[in-house]
């Protein structure tokens, strides 16, 4: 290795450094954004919040499409 590979390799490693400095700042707001909006401390606890929104989705997906069928069924929406 010669002095300019080295000055590169230098520069390269530097560059490396600013890019991770930039992604630690926007982890530790993507985690501040979790703790003020859905207050998790954590990326797992985040998951497991979306986890259980999930579900809650699901759940009333259900009822709403119950609910519909009960209403076709109770006044007979059949297009005909």
């Amino acid at each position: 290795m010669d002095k300019q590979d080295l000055l590169d390799l230098k520069e390269r490693i530097d560059e490396a450094k600013e890019e991770i400095s930039k992604l630690e700042g926007r982890k530790a707001g993507y985690l501040e954004t979790l703790k003020d909006q859905f207050k998790c401390s954590s990326v797992k606890e985040a998951n497991e919040l979306l986890q259980k929104m999930d579900k809650n989705i699901e759940d009333l997906d259900d009822e709403i499409k119950t609910g519909l069928e009960q209403l076709e069924e109770e006044f007979d929406f059949s297009e005909e």
